[in-house]
């Protein structure tokens, strides 16, 4: 059954995260500040102290075209490894668009269209977050316009094919139609792109225009709150409790949809965020407030950051490239709730090549990570004997990436070692 309320974290925190800042005053901000982009329901939301926020039965509804999503051991992945552990995967790529992330795209189209927005503006990495606004904004009749990173335009045009057949408008960025855009492209006519850039792409459009707002799938508090549902319904679907939860993060949507709710109702549980070796946040960024975007026409936000600045290398896991990770999760990690490791592009293509394999469903680039660093931990199983119940996120299938896998599967892909000097200067450029 689809879970009725959302679950929002933060009041169950030791302390609650740093607030937003507005950058000219380096004071906390308010509604007004996030009016032009936001509808006063999300605002409110972003905000929220209350535990759980009722999912409206017009949301519901849409939700119930794939939710609930199935829960599935991965017997034949752990006969292949000959581990004593237990593999539970909580599968999201049954959705329409074949990921996660229609668990937020929904609610915000939902809001939006019930404030009188006529047009979403978003950007989009791997694409599917961009396929998701864009099924969610043709369930409410809604424009949506997107960003989509060089790479990834370039690397998945099926992706912004999807986008399209949904109705949407898709850009790659950076693109010459916005003024962060067209500068962007002065210095660097063959930029790969960054979210960063396509956020400020976005942002600048959506600001611009009293019928138009802005729509962010990652890294916003009442996003990682839409999310919950997939933790939920793992509760509810589990006949276990884990001893260990592993996610992905890039902006943290999936980890944090998974694990907040066996944070809450499993205390016994661990839990592992993997980030990419070439942008890596959480291991290798700083603490710090910083711009959401490349432009800086974001709030500043307290969060993991390698610098609004840095550009990642145009590895095939387009949804883990963004320079800061969600400033609720920073500072849950912060406050030690949970464990961050790396894992190289070639060993986590290896992960989800033997997951198809054994599994037979071929895993999106993002959740690879995860699943790379659940095989890991399988094999110490298999070493020391140890029965451990590990549960992870498929967060989305692969069905668009088999550019990259070919990559792989030629031996064609390598992996980038990411020198501390990129790091550095981008982090250089931290407003003060």
């Amino acid at each position: 059954m689809t879970p009725e309320h959302w679950y929002n974290i933060v009041p169950d925190l030791a302390s609650p995260p740093p607030p937003p800042l507005h950058p000219g005053t380096m004071q906390p901000i308010g509604p007004d500040d996030l009016a032009p982009l936001f509808p006063m329901e999300l605002i409110a939301q972003e905000v929220s102290t209350d535990r759980f926020v009722a999912i409206p039965e017009e949301v519901a509804d849409v939700y119930r075209m794939w939710r609930p999503t199935p829960l599935i051991r991965a017997r034949r992945l752990e006969k292949s490894l000959g581990t004593p552990a237990r593999i539970y995967y909580k599968y999201e790529g049954v959705s329409p668009a074949g990921s996660h992330k229609p668990n937020t795209a929904v609610p915000q189209a939902y809001y939006n269209a019930r404030e009188g927005v006529r047009r979403l503006t978003t950007e989009t990495g791997a694409g599917q977050w961009g396929s998701a606004l864009a099924f969610a904004c043709a369930q409410f009749d809604l424009e949506c316009l997107i960003w989509m990173v060089r790479a990834s335009y370039d690397q998945k045009p099926y992706r912004r094919s999807l986008m399209q057949v949904y109705g949407a408008t898709v850009h790659a960025s950076p693109s010459p139609v916005t003024g962060a855009g067209s500068k962007i492209l002065a210095d660097d006519p063959d930029s790969p792109g960054s979210l960063g850039i396509a956020i400020s792409e976005a942002v600048e459009v959506a600001g611009s225009a009293e019928d138009t707002r802005y729509a962010l799938g990652s890294v916003l508090n009442h996003v990682l709150m839409h999310q919950t549902v997939i933790g939920e319904e793992a509760l509810k679907q589990l006949p276990e409790m884990p001893d260990l939860v592993i996610g992905c993060t890039g902006g943290g949507s999936n980890f944090a949809g998974l694990a907040f709710p066996f944070m809450r109702d499993s205390p016994g549980t661990r839990f592992r965020a993997v980030e990419p070796e070439a942008c890596p946040s959480f291991t290798r960024g700083r603490y710090a407030y910083d711009f959401g975007d490349t432009a800086g026409f974001t709030p500043l936000l307290k969060m993991h950051t390698l610098g609004h600045s840095f550009v990642p290398d145009p590895i095939h896991a387009g949804g883990l490239r963004y320079h800061g990770m969600s400033p609720l999760l920073s500072h849950m990690y912060e406050l030690g709730m949970f464990e961050a490791v790396t894992r190289s592009q070639t060993e986590c293509f290896a992960a989800g090549v033997r997951f198809a394999r054994t599994e037979g469903i071929v895993p999106a680039p993002e959740p690879t990570h995860a699943l790379a660093e659940t095989i890991a931990e399988a094999l110490r199983c298999r070493e020391s004997g140890e029965e451990k119940v590990i549960l992870t996120a498929l967060c989305g299938h692969g069905n668009f990436d088999m550019a990259a896998y070919d990559r792989y599967l030629s031996g064609e892909m390598s992996d980038f070692a990411l020198p501390q000097e990129r790091i550095d200067a981008a982090l250089s450029e931290l407003p003060s």
